[in-house]
């Protein structure tokens, strides 16, 4: 059985790597799904991580968590921003390799 969603990626990004290598920033497992901390601050389990920030500048996508701690958490919970940026990249699993094992096609 075969599942198919339809994800929106930039079109500047770059392609997904294959799985185990670096992340390049391509942001296909975070547009399909929220990781576990994307889960807590998207409260949602399916969709796109609201956590997910496009860098144009560099052409890549970046956890929000890792880069813009403060608005991803919002006002009521800003004042965990410090421990949330420590610990983030260790919840997201950052700098483990790509561990997606989705495939994109072009439209």
């Amino acid at each position: 059985m075969s599942t198919h969603q339809v994800i929106h990626i930039h079109a500047e990004a770059p392609t997904k790597p294959a799985l185990g290598a670096p992340c390049n920033g391509c942001g296909l497992c975070c547009l399909a799904e929220p990781c576990p901390l994307g889960r807590v601050i998207s409260r949602k389990r399916l969709g796109a991580c609201d956590a997910l920030r496009w860098d144009g500048a560099q052409s890549i996508y970046r956890c929000g968590a890792l880069t813009d701690t403060k608005a991803v958490l919002g006002p009521r919970w800003r004042w965990a921003a410090p421990l949330i940026s420590r610990l983030a990249h260790r919840w997201i699993a950052a700098g483990r390799g790509c561990d997606a094992s989705l495939e994109a096609s072009p439209r």
